[in-house]
């Protein structure tokens, strides 16, 4: 598949998950701006069938290359972060995996037996990112049991292979100079802001700001029932020069740690 076709698609199947997106990116076009993204992030699995390099490789065959590593202690995750090794305009890719090893042997045997559902060759085709939830119905009890455990793992239960979210590039926006101008107008807009650790994560001295919107919440249909269940969210980065006069091109694990939990259910209830 053509990179470009590839990623009008991710967005395709994004915004039909998360329409607050495609009103956000509206709003600012409204307002005299052209929206770059300035990465897409992908959750996943350590499990050999799914893990970073497996998700990644459509990526590496596109012209991106790895550049930094991320651990999570908390929420007991590893990430990379992948760039373009020609077009520095290309969207930064950032793909996460949970540390399965480090969870309960319940846990362990509840993902291991939702990738046995699924026919190893899906995991091998090169649009598995494209594929959503490829395993069967999902079980509300068995999403209640992850969610005890990990936030992340049961997000991905319910949602699959799909982009986590999208991500404003500020410093390309003619409008608005700062982060905080861009949060203003989206609460201005109406739309609520993942407080978790502060409205801003990171800070220039970091040389990287970020914030985000509350998931979307969609409707899920469970074996037992349909539950209202979060879906991805839109981001805004503000990023900063180093020293040496070039812009900051990685990442804050703190910040990411903070902005992963944005599809929090807790904070769509408080």
């Amino acid at each position: 598949m053509n990179s470009t076709i590839f990623f009008e698609e991710l967005w395709k199947q994004y915004i039909a998950k998360t329409p607050s997106a495609q009103k956000v990116k509206s709003l600012f076009e409204n307002e005299g701006n052209t929206v770059f993204n300035d990465h897409i992030a992908i959750r996943t699995f350590n499990d050999p069938r799914v893990n970073i390099d497996v998700l990644a490789k459509p990526f590496i065959e596109m012209g991106y290359e790895p550049k930094g590593e991320y651990h999570f202690e908390a929420k007991k995750l590893y990430a990379k972060h992948f760039e373009h090794k020609d077009n520095s305009d290309a969207p930064k890719i950032f793909i996460s995996e949970l540390l399965l090893e480090e969870f309960s042997i319940e846990l362990i045997d509840i993902v291991q037996n939702i990738l046995n559902q699924v026919d190893h060759q899906i995991f091998k085709q090169k649009d598995l990112i494209l594929k959503g939830r490829v395993w069967q119905t999902p079980s509300f009890e068995t999403y209640q049991k992850l969610l005890s455990a990990s936030e992340y793992a049961a997000w991905m239960y319910v949602n699959g292979f799909c982009s986590n979210h999208f991500t404003v590039d500020v410093n390309k926006l003619n409008t608005f100079d700062n982060l905080e101008s861009v949060n203003e107008f989206l609460k201005k807009n109406g739309f609520e802001m993942n407080t978790s650790g502060g409205e801003i994560k990171g800070s220039a001295t970091q040389f990287l700001e970020q914030s985000s919107i509350l998931a979307d919440t969609v409707e899920v249909r469970f074996e037992e029932d349909v539950k209202k269940i979060t879906t991805c969210y839109y981001e805004f980065s503000y990023r900063y020069k180093k020293e040496d006069n070039t812009i900051f091109t990685g990442f804050v694990a703190n910040s990411a740690d903070k902005i992963f939990e944005s599809t929090d259910m807790q904070l769509q209830e408080n």
